[in-house]
């Protein structure tokens, strides 16, 4: 399916791709430094953009990802601590 073919959601003349279409949640700051839905930090960037606070699964998802994330960050600061003292 191309994006042309959804007449239904009209902005002035252009048309817009429906909001499943993939690189529809970057953020201005991401398209600028040239990401897209197409490459892996796109793609999470893309991802982390659609997901919807008021949802629990969402909600869940967003601290799974943040833990997934931030863990390795962690055991890093440990093991410099534990390296230093």
């Amino acid at each position: 399916m191309h994006p042309d073919e959804f007449e239904d959601v009209e902005v002035g003349d252009e048309h817009t791709p429906p909001s499943w279409f993939a690189g529809q949640h970057l953020p201005p700051d991401g398209r600028a430094m040239g990401l897209t839905a197409h490459v892996p930090d796109g793609a999470l960037l893309d991802f982390a953009g659609s997901l919807d606070g008021a949802k629990p699964l969402h909600r869940f998802t967003a601290w799974f990802m943040l833990v997934v994330f931030g863990l390795p960050v962690v055991f890093a600061v440990m093991r410099l601590f534990y390296a230093v003292f």
